[in-house]
């Protein structure tokens, strides 16, 4: 069912090999503008091509790579591969250290409706926009999206390893991950990976935009050259591959803060949270992460200088009208959006990915901050989400509010990159595919 296949990627010069860890950067949907303003002084940190800035950011962007290809300051592989990337981590409160194992490839742009490639969350459509025009005028997947594959026999594994025991880059990036690149780039290996994909169904866990934006751009060529082939370049996306079974995937919550509403009066809003949601006062805020630990329908508010549990009446569950599977309806997510954003707060479920009164934070403390400084009016706590409810919800079809989920660790940007203009992504290679 899904198509993968090897690439050459194009990759920081080696001479700047030891520089790698100042040439990385976040993903372009968790960098903060403080680490923006940092990584834009250096001139080939590869920000400058996932988050270009000022006006006409797309085109610059596109500038930047032609001129980092005339002055190598990146250059293409060879021959292609397809890559092997590991990253080393800790959890807080565990000193155990964990490696997820994962390759990089490029995947065909499966349309939703093929359900080769399954998506669980809702996106942003002014974020898509932005990744349309950089690949528009780069020609260039900037940062692997994520999928998760299934495979109980762990069979390619082991052809990862082989392939990073020559790593091409080590690195410790801004999570504190370790991350190590290397590749593999024998035929048989190659051609055994393809293989053993060619059956797996694929949950995109994350870049959803980015993947959208890959998935757009190929519509839009298909538009122009209604006689393609279906093997042109504009029809692939660069994915990070890992196993669902590896027991190495990590799924933080992300929460929410909330800010211009009008004539927002904290009492009011305790007052309508009481007719669906039991609510006791916390003394500490910090404890509300363990307090709704492990309780169905239960999240931490933060407002001023006070914080609360609140849980749903169960008897409510049945008041929620949206067009859901029960599985659906009975997700902690959805009753959040639903009760708290669209019957307390009025702002409908269609409207929320475009509401500039949500926005989301994964650090507690950072929505605790936000809180007392006033910057947001209330932050909502969510918990984190399991990899089981995960597959449940691609299954049904449907899609989690956006930014229901984040993935830990994230991957990194400018380890490689992956060239969709022709000339550059064929190779002899494909036919032995």
């Amino acid at each position: 069912m899904a198509e993968i296949r090897p690439f050459k990627a194009w990759r920081y010069n080696y001479k700047l090999r030891k520089q790698i860890d100042e040439l990385t950067s976040p993903l372009f949907d968790v960098v903060s503008e403080k680490q923006r303003a940092r990584l834009y002084q250096n001139p080939h940190n590869s920000i400058h091509l996932s988050v270009p800035q000022g006006e006409n950011a797309a085109w610059k962007a596109g500038q930047t790579l032609q001129q980092w290809k005339d002055e190598k300051v990146i250059v293409q592989d060879m021959v292609p591969g397809i890559y092997s990337y590991f990253q080393y981590f800790t959890l807080p409160g565990d000193t155990k250290e964990y490696c997820r194992k994962g390759f990089v490839a490029f995947i065909r742009a499966y349309d939703w409706s093929d359900k080769v490639l399954m998506r669980h969350e809702s996106t942003m459509p002014h974020s898509v926009d932005d990744r349309v025009a950089i690949l528009e005028e780069t020609k260039l997947n900037v940062s692997p999206t994520h999928g998760l594959y299934t495979d109980s026999d762990f069979q390619i594994e082991a052809m990862l390893d082989a392939g990073i025991q020559q790593p091409i880059y080590e690195a410790e990036d801004y999570q504190g991950v370790r991350d190590v690149l290397g590749v593999v780039n024998d035929a048989a290996s190659i051609r055994k990976i393809v293989s053993i994909m060619r059956d797996k169904q694929i949950i995109l866990a994350d870049g959803h935009h980015r993947y959208e934006g890959s998935l757009r751009y190929k519509k839009m060529q298909l538009a122009k050259e209604p006689t393609a082939t279906g093997k042109e370049a504009f029809n692939y996306h660069m994915m990070y591959f890992t196993n669902t079974e590896a027991h190495d995937l990590r799924i933080l919550p992300t929460h929410r803060l909330v800010k211009n509403i009008s004539d927002f009066a904290p009492a009011q809003l305790l007052e309508k949270l009481a007719a669906y949601f039991i609510i006791k006062l916390v003394e500490n805020a910090s404890d509300v992460n363990e307090i709704i630990l492990g309780k169905q329908w239960a999240f931490g508010l933060l407002m001023g200088d006070e914080a609360y549990k609140i849980r749903l009446k169960p008897e409510c569950i049945d008041l929620i009208d949206w067009n859901f599977p029960d599985k659906i309806k009975e997700l902690d997510l959805t009753v959040m959006h639903y009760f708290i954003f669209e019957k307390i707060l009025g702002i409908a479920g269609k409207d929320q990915t475009r509401s500039e009164k949500i926005s989301f934070e994964r650090n507690f403390t950072e929505c605790h901050s936000s809180v007392l400084s006033g910057e947001a009016q209330f932050a909502v706590i969510t918990k984190d989400i399991s990899i089981e409810t995960i597959k449940e919800v691609c299954l049904s079809g449907y899609t989690l509010p956006q930014k229901s989920t984040y993935f830990y660790p994230k991957v990194i940007c400018g380890f490689l990159f992956g060239s969709i203009l022709e000339d550059e992504f064929t190779s002899p290679f494909d036919s032995s595919l």
